[in-house]
């Protein structure tokens, strides 16, 4: 399996679309032979599918196609080289693979074929067990929770920490301890900005451009941050390095 879940997009002050993560997502497209790729954009809301498939063109230098250009979206996923998800909002983006019937095809192509797949932000949420750990707004209301369960961990992506002075509302670190309250067997990576996780095989590494850390809620327990994946190792089936 190869999976780069990422927090966002674009690193702070950084022009091209996944350009943080360039030289891990170009070393696994060349090594997977990987020339072209579906774009699954279902998380934009305001934005134009083609003029993102154009950008991840540009910084990728791959073919990228918007899967919504495909008659049967499903056979379209059975024969992709690469998969590729858009952040943006993660409600939308969890019920379109849903109604579009895309779950367990993503699933086959990424666990049997060993497709790789690319996600940041909302596309980073999907490929969770859920999308409970998402800070977005439930903008669909048929929407569902489960999600595609390619990485065994709740992560969420977007993670800061700051205190905005004026702000009284919950901090990111209450709302992930509510969800450890509520969920007590469970856990959350919280993945800061430019900063994504890589499973290879089986083996889980971790990547941050601003030499940031990641943390690890849990109930019960002290909030923990880390530099690499060590510290994961009883949540995971991976080797981590």
């Amino acid at each position: 399996m190869e999976l780069i879940l990422l927090s966002n997009g674009k690193a702070s002050g950084d022009a091209e679309l996944l350009g943080y993560a360039k030289k891990q997502i170009l070393s696994v497209l060349e090594r997977r032979k990987a020339t072209k790729a579906i774009l699954i954009p279902y998380a934009l809301i305001r934005s134009n599918y083609d003029d993102r498939a154009s950008d991840l063109e540009k910084s990728l230098a791959i073919k990228v196609t918007s899967i919504h250009h495909f008659e049967n979206q499903a056979e379209a996923i059975d024969r992709a080289e690469c998969i590729i998800i858009s952040g943006g909002n993660t409600w939308m983006l969890n019920q379109m693979l849903h109604e579009k019937g895309l779950i367990v095809p993503i699933q086959r192509a990424v666990r049997e074929r060993e497709v790789p797949y690319i996600g940041w932000s909302a596309g980073c949420n999907v490929a969770c067990p859920s999308i409970r750990t998402t800070n977005d707004m439930p903008v669909r209301c048929s929407v569902v929770l489960p999600s595609l369960g390619l990485f065994p961990v709740q992560i969420n992506p977007h993670y800061i920490d700051a205190h905005l002075s004026g702000h009284m509302g919950e901090t990111r670190d209450e709302r992930l301890a509510e969800f450890c309250a509520v969920n007590p067997t469970e856990s959350v990576v919280a993945l800061r900005e430019a900063s994504l996780l890589h499973v290879s095989g089986s083996k889980l590494r971790y990547f941050s451009a601003k030499d940031q850390g990641f943390k690890i809620f849990r109930h019960g327990q002290e909030t923990t941050e880390h530099m690499d994946t060590s510290a994961l190792s009883a949540l995971v089936p991976f080797t981590c390095c």
